[in-house]
């Protein structure tokens, strides 16, 4: 008899919770205030909720199809800008091959990346463009490659003195491609790095001590949020487990795979996320 996930299933509420809040203070409600209105937090919760549903489930599923035992999804409830700090999976076996290497650490970024930008695509076809008269203690967001490209070919150009009013769907699209981008970063354990390392194997190591390098460096020149990414990342480790069958080749289309992951990383990477003006 299997066990109800009494915990996923908690968190996973807490975190429609946390989402549902924040949804709804981005479009200036007080919850405090007028408890009522939260529901005016549903198109960004839902979005942001579904992109990370993808994601963890297409880790999960690709586990169980190469019969590797993974957890189900731990939601993560966070009072942030974004009301989450995401999700994860706690696998329970070693990764058999280079194989499952690839499907596991590519189908959550690939399947969270093409909800995030439907999402995104509906979402800034309803944002608006408004000027900007006050910016003390303005927040923007930067821009990806990706996500510059589709309000260029969406909305036009943004004049001097105006910015992007984000609806609500297309600011999920953007926590949806940040959440993309950072899952696959080429290094340690993250999904980049599993890709990365059944790529090139043992020189993984030598690409993540670099990289954290220049994380440490964006963090002096672009944006500080990478200087605690560096350091939870050396505390997470920098190096791969071997996989358990290391000498059976990758399949041709699993290199296909990872390489369009990694340009995806690229066109979804924003080098300063937050700017407080």
């Amino acid at each position: 008899m299997k066990k109800i996930p009494y915990l996923n299933i908690v968190l996973f509420v807490l975190t429609f919770i946390s989402t549902l809040t924040v949804g709804a203070m981005h479009e200036g409600i007080n919850v405090i205030e007028e408890p009522l209105k939260i529901y005016r937090g549903l198109p960004f919760s839902i979005t942001l909720l579904l992109i990370l549903v993808f994601h963890e489930f297409s880790h999960y599923l690709a586990s169980k199809k190469h019969m590797i035992e993974a957890s189900l999804p731990f939601f993560i409830p966070a009072p942030t800008l974004f009301g989450t700090f995401g999700a994860v999976i706690k696998m329970k076996a070693p990764i058999t091959t280079k194989n499952a290497l690839i499907d596991i650490g590519a189908s959550g970024p690939i399947a969270g990346f093409l909800i995030a930008l439907v999402a995104t695509i509906i979402g800034l076809s309803f944002s608006k463009i408004m000027p900007v008269h006050d910016t003390a203690n303005y927040i923007s967001l930067g821009d990806s490659l990706l996500f510059k490209g589709l309000i260029k070919v969406i909305l036009g150009t943004v004049p001097a003195n105006a910015d992007i009013f984000l609806h609500p769907v297309a600011f999920a699209g953007w926590i949806g491609f940040f959440v993309t981008s950072i899952n696959l970063i080429p290094v340690g354990q993250l999904d980049g790095g599993h890709i990365l390392y059944a790529l090139i194997g043992d020189k993984h190591a030598i690409f993540s001590k670099l990289l954290i390098g220049v994380m440490f460096i964006m963090g002096i020149l672009l944006w500080e949020g990478w200087i605690i990414w560096g350091v939870l990342l050396i505390i997470l480790g920098f190096k791969h487990p071997p996989i358990v069958y290391s000498g059976m080749p990758l399949d041709p289309k699993r290199k296909i795979i990872g390489w369009i992951s990694l340009i995806i990383f690229v066109l979804t990477f924003t080098p300063v996320p937050i700017m407080v003006l």
